[in-house]
């Protein structure tokens, strides 16, 4: 009673699950009640009998009329008029239970039958064995590995260590660079390793027709063979999981692995792989000997539980390490979110993939259904494959693009050693946008992740079932549109950056914090890329969003008149805003100002900093950020472009010889032009434009000088420096201010203290007065 409830349980739980994940995968049709002309009796059965079966049977299945010849043999039935409800609308629940009891009666039928399909098994062993006897099996198989053994044992002595070790070792970098570098030489194990394996069995196969001759009974050679096979195969995934760990040469390793995880893991990949392929060839080896289908069910369900708990159990043991190597050896905070969700999922979803792949095994087994690729050993060879093909993608990637990576680590190389000479910090970017090659290594993992879900689907349904049904299918298309979709976007995205890199100024000659302003400012075409950004990468979202909507059958003709409705709201409802829009876009279309260059509005100046659709943002040499619309604009002076001339004035006593005064400041000017800091920044050089003022206390003599915009503030302060070292030369004194009250006489010490505060009041006045004349408009005064 124990053994059919868990019979039954386990029937219940296989044809459950096949059921719900995979629906049709065990559902049969119900059979109906019918009657068959002389199938009722034997054949040495009387009429009389065969009468009355007949008539039982009918009434056990409703049948009304029987049709009896006249020597009492039934020669038809009528059975009732079938029921309204047709049979075909059999609900999923009673297809379950028939599925279950189904698989439960031929689960029952083959435990029963295994003692009588042993002995036939060693029945069909003595019949086809060439002496008669089950141990010549046996004593193959022992002799046959003896043999692999020993040819092991020469391959390492002779093939590895005096043939193939020089050469091997002599291709080990200490740091290799990325995948460029490491696959060429894990490519290369792996053949050395494949060629290995064929001078074993080569060596084998020589020892064995010498020692053995050839054996003439196809059983032998049958199971030479499935031992060689299983051998190679061995050997070969082995050597694939050695070339993708790199468990002993950990500069080599492909995923981020520590040492001990990557041996690990390898040790545990390599004894699963090991148990798959000889257990499984060994069931294979009974069935093509032509031994019973149920003894090789059973072993192939008892296999099949194995591999699966052995599976479980190294997800479970190394599923950190995994979860690790996911996140490319980072910390979770410091991944997307994506990347950390999947470091999280894939322990718990590939043993829920591997418990349905043993279920769906062991169904098929028991079920005698035609046979396929198990779902756990299609995994492992799909992510094989995925393995392969991504690192050879990414070194045809990095062979491409090795050039540019070359001249791009050239170029930090310089600017590091730059900075370290003078004691500074390399100036390197502080986010460096997305690159072609990062890009297309993620197309890489993409599509090589999608080959490997498509493959796993084909294995699973090779019928295509899944993938034909109509919003399946449509979803699928709609994930080709936005995968081509984030391609598009993304090239240009990357497009647009490099050539905004491009049109960015040096950093080592922008404006220091502090300075006036006025320096040149970005070109025309960095002050539009990031506008023009905005709306392609627009553009690109909103045409790939439309095309999937399209695709899941959605009309969008509606979606544009509504599109208009708004904006035409918008434009009535928000006047302002359409305003400072088309301000902006004559600005920047008649190239009023860039970013970057110093411009005054009247009420407020400052450097452009950034640019947006409706305002602008201008930074003050003294700190602060003003934004302004662009609609709010009346006039605009720009202080940078083409050249800028800086007038000085210069107060000077009466008795200074002014002739005297310009042949000095002519050949200072002559001087300064040879100054190997400022020098090459003069576009006219320092000169005298005479007295062009006669203050009470003084003569003004104004000197000028032209430079491109943004340095004139540099070089006035030289020239400050040099005018006043040279008047200091040559005697020249510079006048100070004073004012000078005239008093009647016999007046001065009369006044009261009230008449000499009015007469300071008014000195002060006239000073702050002569002043404000002075510092009126050195730059824009053009007299």
């Amino acid at each position: 009673m124990t053994g059919r409830f868990l019979t039954l349980l386990c029937g219940v739980v296989l044809a459950a699950a096949l059921s719900v994940l995979a629906p049709g995968a065990g559902a049969q049709s119900i059979p109906g009640l019918t009657s068959s002309a002389g199938s009722t009796g034997s054949d040495t059965a009387s009429p009389s009998e065969t009468l009355a079966d007949a008539l039982r049977q009918a009434a056990e299945a409703g049948v009304s009329v029987v049709v009896v010849d006249g020597g009492g043999s039934v020669i038809g039935a009528t059975a009732p008029p079938a029921p309204a409800t047709p049979t075909a609308e059999i609900s999923g629940l009673m297809q379950t239970y028939h599925t279950v009891e189904t698989f439960v009666d031929e689960l029952e039928e083959r435990l029963a039958a295994l003692p009588v399909s042993v002995n036939e098994v060693l029945y069909i062993l003595r019949a086809t064995s060439p002496n008669g006897e089950v141990l010549t099996y046996a004593k193959v198989l022992v002799y046959v590995l003896i043999l692999l053994g020993l040819g092991r044992l020469a391959m390492v002595e002779i093939f590895g260590k005096r043939m193939m070790k020089g050469f091997v070792t002599s291709r080990i970098v200490e740091k290799p660079r990325g995948y460029s570098q490491k696959v060429p030489f894990l490519l290369m194990r792996f053949l050395v390793g494949l060629g290995g394996t064929l001078f074993v069995l080569i060596l084998v196969s020589v020892i064995g027709l010498l020692a053995f001759g050839n054996p003439d009974d196809l059983s032998v050679e049958i199971t030479v063979a499935a031992v060689f096979l299983a051998f190679f195969l061995t050997r070969t995934v082995g050597d694939l999981w050695r070339m993708i760990l790199s468990p002993y040469l950990s500069q080599y390793r492909l995923p981020k692995f520590t040492d001990r995880e990557a041996r690990k893991l390898y040790l545990w990949l390599w004894g699963i792989t090991a148990w798959g392929i000889w257990s499984s060839y060994f069931a294979t080896w009974i069935k093509e000997i032509g031994l019973n289908f149920n003894v090789y069910a059973m072993m192939s369900l008892v296999i099949a539980i194995v591999a699966m708990l052995a599976n479980v159990a190294m997800v479970l043991f190394n599923r950190r390490a995994i979860s690790r190597a996911i996140r490319g050896g980072r910390a979770p905070e410091d991944v997307s979110w994506a990347v950390r969700m999947m470091s999280l999922a894939w322990a718990p979803v590939l043993i829920g993939f591997f418990l349905f792949g043993w279920l769906q095994h062991s169904y098929d087994l028991v079920m005698e259904r035609p046979e396929r690729i198990p779902l756990i050993a299609g995994a492992y060879l799909v992510f094989l494959t995925m393995i392969v093909v991504y690192a050879v993608m990414n070194y045809a990637l990095e062979r491409y693009f090795d050039r540019l990576r070359r001249r791009e680590d050239a170029n930090r190389d310089m600017a590091e050693a730059e900075a370290s000479e003078t004691g500074g910090a390399a100036l390197l970017p502080r986010h460096r946008p997305m690159t072609y090659e990062e890009l297309f290594r993620q197309v890489a993992g993409i599509l090589a992740l999608a080959a490997g879900s498509y493959a796993l689907v084909l294995i699973w349904l090779p019928d295509n079932q899944l993938i034909n049904e109509t919003l399946i299918g449509n979803f699928l298309d709609v994930a080709i549109v936005l995968f081509a979709g984030y391609i598009t976007y993304n090239l240009f995205r990357i497009w647009i950056d490099r050539m905004i890199a491009q049109e960015a100024p040096d950093p080592a000659e922008e404006t220091e914090l502090g300075d006036e302003g006025g320096a040149n400012g970005a070109s025309r075409l960095a002050t539009l890329l990031p506008l023009f950004r905005g709306a392609i990468l627009a553009v690109v979202v909103v045409t790939i969003a439309l095309i999937a909507l399209l695709e899941l059958g959605v009309n969008v003709g509606p979606l544009f008149a509504g599109a208009g409705v708004v904006g035409i709201a918008i434009g009535f409802g928000a006047q302002t805003l359409v305003r400072d829009i088309f301000s902006g876009a004559f600005f920047l279309i008649d190239d009023a100002f860039r970013k970057g260059e110093y411009i005054d509005l009247g009420n407020v100046k400052g450097t452009v900093e950034k640019i947006s659709v409706r305002s602008f943002q201008l930074r003050h040499h003294l700190g602060a950020l003003q934004t302004v619309p662009f609609g709010e604009i009346q006039v605009l002076t720009n202080y940078s472009r083409d050249w800028v001339i800086m007038k000085l004035p210069l107060r000077v006593t009466y008795d200074t010889d002014v002739e005297k005064v310009r042949k000095l400041i002519k050949k200072l000017g002559q001087q300064l032009l040879d100054d190997p800091v400022i020098g090459e920044n003069f576009i006219q050089p320092l000169k005298s434009q005479g007295v062009i003022e006669m203050q009470d206390s003084a003569m003004i003599i104004r000197v000028k000088f032209m430079t491109k915009p943004g340095d004139q503030w540099l070089v006035r302060k030289k020239v400050y420096e040099e005018i006043r070292a040279l008047f200091a030369r040559e005697g020249i004194k510079f006048a100070h201010r004073e004012v000078t009250v005239r008093l009647a006489e016999g007046q001065g010490e009369e006044l009261t203290p009230k008449q000499r505060d009015a007469a300071v009041g008014a000195v002060q006045a006239a000073i702050d007065e002569d002043m404000l004349d002075d510092e009126g408009g050195s730059l824009v005064d053009d007299r």
